[in-house]
């Protein structure tokens, strides 16, 4: 073995054009150090095809020679070898042979041409069933090359540039399974990208699993979570709330902070929420005044009020002030379970606190003054509310509407929406149906009919109900043709009409004695006659 050794090596050092080929029955190990010698002697790659022409090239004998030259010393020579073989016809790189000579390369700090290598080998394997494979196979090699964990950070950030975002993310998630925490680069550039992707919901998602593996932000990692917000039309809404709470204006990153709890709650997931919130307490990512409102906001999300009230008095016991964010919480936890008077009651507690209710607060009452049938306290709210410049909520105001019709004060709710138009409110379908019906049931076509119009001005598309309310108008002033002439205009317009809609038609011609045109009316059909 060692005689023909030295043979091979002799013959290689004094390498000539036409200097004896290596062939394939040699030796294994002879063949990868012969390799190894030609690389590090310099050859140029036509002296080298030349001299193993005959030489098969397999996944081992590959992986050898990759191996012999994996010492910082060898690794140009490494990389030199990966492109010679990538020229020959017979061989094609696997996912293994790729990743020994990124560690290598790693390894040494030539990262560029590792990032080049990086995204060579995640192109060619896209698609689920292959997610896994490259970080496995890196995985699989790290001892064996003697690597450095900036591997995996140059995975993923590799995945960011090339926009694979959701693979990344699912990687950084994989690599934290087995315990290989990355860089707060790697994750910061994986945001960022998404960020500019406008995958808003991934991006927190992304930002939830740092905090909860202790991957805690810096400036930048903020900078990117205020550019979403932004992004989101999210950051006005976050920053009144904190103001409500803390009473004056927080950092950014407690901004930030207090979001991602915030979502995770109204996700419904209280129990994380309530993990992260004590994480970030720890690391004072938060305020103590605004980690007591949260908790009393999960427990308010459990339908939990006497613990919520447990924790309020905690809070204040402690020497935090009460603040109108928890006060709108009980609330509205008052007036979904019907009672009013006490959700009352919070709303003057706060008034002679000098607390100042902001809008929600009003829009709870409201809708549960409303709802409970308390229809002139729900409108004196609404007043309240447009005497300090609030804008109520669409459900809100179509709540009071539906009520106010409901008892014939169709003109009072009407004069209402007038008002609020000019401040900038957008009423949809949902508030028109409800006026059109409320003033059906008067009688008064004129007034239905402008509502019709104006809602068709306003870009807003009658629906079904819009136009049996329109017809049942018509017909209680005995107004046939206007009502055949609107439910003509429906089907015209593909809307299918109710049985209610028939029905309106049906008890007309009874009323007005044409029995036969009765008769001819169906459920399904109707013929129209001029």
């Amino acid at each position: 073995m060692g005689s023909l050794l030295r043979r091979i090596t002799h013959s290689l050092n004094s390498f000539k054009p036409n200097t004896q080929l290596i062939h394939t029955n040699s030796t294994p190990n002879n063949v990868v150090r012969a390799i190894c010698d030609s690389f590090k002697s310099g050859w140029s790659w036509d002296a080298l095809t030349s001299k193993f022409a005959c030489v098969k090239l397999d996944a081992k004998l590959v992986e050898n020679v990759l191996l012999e030259l994996k010492d910082p010393n060898d690794a140009k020579r490494a990389l030199g070898f990966f492109h010679w073989v990538s020229k020959r016809k017979d061989f094609d790189h696997g996912v293994w042979s790729y990743s020994i000579t990124i560690h290598i390369l790693v390894r040494t700090k030539m990262a560029m041409d590792a990032r080049a290598l990086m995204e060579s080998v995640l192109k060619k394997n896209v698609g689920d069933s292959l997610k896994f494979s490259v970080v496995d196979s890196l995985l699989s090699s790290y001892e064996v090359t003697a690597s450095n964990p900036f591997v995996f950070d140059l995975l993923v950030q590799t995945y960011a540039k090339m926009r694979m975002f959701e693979t990344g993310f699912d990687v950084c998630c994989y690599l934290r399974e087995r315990g290989l925490p990355l860089s707060l680069i790697s994750y910061n550039t994986l945001l960022r990208v998404v960020e500019r992707s406008e995958r808003n919901a991934l991006v927190w998602k992304i930002y939830e699993h740092m905090v909860g593996r202790r991957s805690y932000p810096n400036e930048e990692t903020v900078r990117i979570l205020i550019d979403a917000l932004c992004k989101e039309g999210e950051l006005r809404k976050y920053a009144d709330m904190l103001d409500m709470i803390h009473g004056k204006r927080c950092s950014p990153s407690v901004i930030v902070n207090t979001s991602l709890v915030f979502r995770i709650l109204e996700e419904g997931r209280v129990e994380e929420g309530m993990v992260l919130l004590k994480r970030m307490l720890q690391k004072n990512m938060v305020l103590d005044t605004i980690a007591y409102s949260l908790i009393v906001y999960a427990k308010v999300k459990l339908e939990d009020l006497g613990s919520a009230q447990q924790v309020y008095e905690e809070m204040l016991k402690r020497g935090f002030r009460a603040n109108s964010f928890v006060y709108t919480l009980f609330i509205e936890a008052h007036c979904k379970a019907g009672r009013i008077d006490e959700a009352q009651s919070m709303m003057n507690e706060m008034g002679n606190m000098d607390l100042k209710p902001y809008d929600e607060s009003y829009n709870f009452l409201i809708e549960g003054c409303a709802k409970a049938g308390r229809v002139e306290e729900s409108v004196n709210y609404m007043k309240q509310m447009m005497e300090i410049r609030f804008i109520p909520s669409l459900g809100a105001f179509n709540e009071m509407v539906g009520k106010l019709c409901e008892i014939g004060d169709a003109d009072q709710a009407n004069a209402m929406l007038t008002i609020l138009l000019d401040k900038g409110f957008s009423p949809n379908e949902i508030t028109y149906s409800l006026l059109i019906d409320g003033y059906a049931r008067k009688g008064k076509s004129d007034e239905v009919l402008k509502l019709f119009y104006e809602m068709e001005s306003r870009s807003l598309s009658p629906g079904m109900l819009v136009f049996t309310s329109l017809i049942k108008s018509f017909c209680q002033c005995w107004k046939s043709e206007e009502a055949k002439k609107y439910f003509r205009i429906m089907k015209d317009r593909s809307i299918a009409p109710s049985i209610s809609t028939y029905e309106i038609f049906l008890a007309n011609h009874f009323e007005q004695g044409n029995t036969e045109r009765a008769d001819c009316l169906s459920r399904n059909e109707m013929v129209l006659q001029d």
